[in-house]
């Protein structure tokens, strides 16, 4: 069997000693539900444990879920407060929700309502965030199309805790203000059209074994 198919079959456990936490997160906006769809399709099966924030209406990310689930070799449901992370299964963050990462017994997603940032909740930041301060450089953060600058600050604080970063570039982006912001302020490691993204992101999980 491939190492990598091997190694991640495995249902993440945290202690307070030791992490073996591996951690994608996407953040996206107006174009995304598009991009999310073509990166989700290129994911593998037991993929690491994956969480998205995607500005959208309320009611309208269940439906998302629902779709890239359909279209994804991984499981894609909308998450629930306390919601385990494991491996070959991607989170959605709930419209007028914040999602942010816990490590309670295990590694979990907390989904709250709060202060909006950037307007916007859920906020990529939150999210983006709590992945810097838990999983540091075991993780990858991907900004993609949208308006706003959602997303750039959190993405610099995983940038500088060792995690790896990409941002879409202009010719692919519906908008270019999300990817644009993160490259301006240096958050972005990586900046790729579309379709190599889901190719760098395999990439660079064959660099956690």
């Amino acid at each position: 069997m491939d190492p990598y198919v091997e190694f991640s079959r495995r249902t993440i456990t945290l202690d307070r000693e030791e992490s073996e936490a591996r951690v994608l997160a996407i953040a996206s906006s107006i174009g995304g539900t598009n991009a999310l769809d073509v990166i989700l399709r290129g994911l593998p099966e037991y993929c690491v444990p994956t969480v998205i924030v995607q500005h959208m209406a309320a009611g309208l990310t269940k439906m998302l879920a629902e779709h890239l689930n359909s279209v994804s070799a991984m499981e894609v449901r909308e998450a629930s407060d306390g919601d385990m992370l494991r491996w070959g299964i991607a989170l959605l963050a709930p419209a007028d929700t914040h999602m942010r990462l816990r490590m309670k017994e295990g590694l979990m997603v907390e989904c709250f309502a709060g202060k909006r940032i950037h307007g916007l909740m859920p906020a990529a930041d939150v999210l983006f965030k709590s992945v810097a301060e838990i999983i540091k450089d075991k993780a990858i953060g991907v900004v993609l199309t949208g308006m706003g600058a959602d997303g750039a600050d959190g993405l610099l604080q995983m940038r500088r805790q060792g995690a790896r970063t990409i941002a879409q570039d202009k010719e692919s982006s519906v908008v270019y203000g999300m990817p644009k912001r993160a490259f301006g302020v240096g958050a972005a490691e990586y900046v790729l059209p579309l379709n190599l993204i889901t190719q760098k992101i395999m990439a660079l999980m064959y660099s956690f074994r």
